[in-house]
């Protein structure tokens, strides 16, 4: 286990964004119901404009080197709960999987549901994201992602999709699911960046 990775947001004398609340509990909020997803038939694809596609079963993706990440959540729906700490696998770990090509900019990240969510390749590099399995020690519950969940600390968190099944490279940006239905395209809590 390498040592705890920061967010910056933590960092932050005034922690919470503007329009936002803290809470202590985790809601738990998504479109459609909760997926129960079977881990055995679980597969993580990478795509898009990448050298050779590559999917990943849960043993190969549980086998990959892992990270700690200290950060807060701020939801658009106005509430913050301050620091989390996860586990899981660094999205710069996807630089070793994959030959990503020059012209990607973005990526569309998928999960079940058919649920997608757009990210330039910056933010989803940023050294504090990572697909989370754990959070504060234990595993994720079906509620908030089981097996894998993305996590975009410093963004609003509908952008921390949860059963992420793969990660699509783009050349240009698509809108997801959400910033396709009024949400903002980026997503910033900072910059109250809640709706297009």
């Amino acid at each position: 286990m390498n040592d705890m990775i920061e967010s910056p947001d933590t960092k932050k004398k005034n922690r919470i964004p503007p329009g936002q609340r803290v809470t202590e509990k985790w809601p738990v909020l998504q479109y459609g119901s909760v997926c129960h997803i079977d881990p055995e038939k679980w597969r993580f694809t990478l795509s898009g404009l990448v050298e050779k596609e590559r999917t990943l079963g849960i043993e190969e993706f549980m086998s990959l080197p892992r990270v700690t990440v200290y950060s807060d959540i701020h939801c658009v729906t106005g509430w913050s709960k301050l620091d989390n700490v996860w586990e899981g696998v660094s999205t710069s770990i996807i630089k070793n999987l994959v030959t990503i090509s020059p012209e990607a900019q973005y990526v569309m990240v998928h999960a079940e549901n058919r649920f997608t969510t757009n990210l330039t390749l910056s933010d989803f590099f940023a050294e504090d994201v990572l697909f989370a399995i754990k959070h504060n020690g234990k595993e994720l519950t079906p509620d908030h992602g089981y097996p894998v969940r993305l996590v975009v600390p410093r963004l609003y968190f509908w952008k921390s999709a949860k059963w992420v099944t793969g990660v699509e490279f783009m050349a240009e940006d698509k809108r997801g699911f959400w910033e396709s239905h009024g949400y903002h395209n980026r997503g910033d809590p900072w910059m109250e960046e809640r709706y297009s």
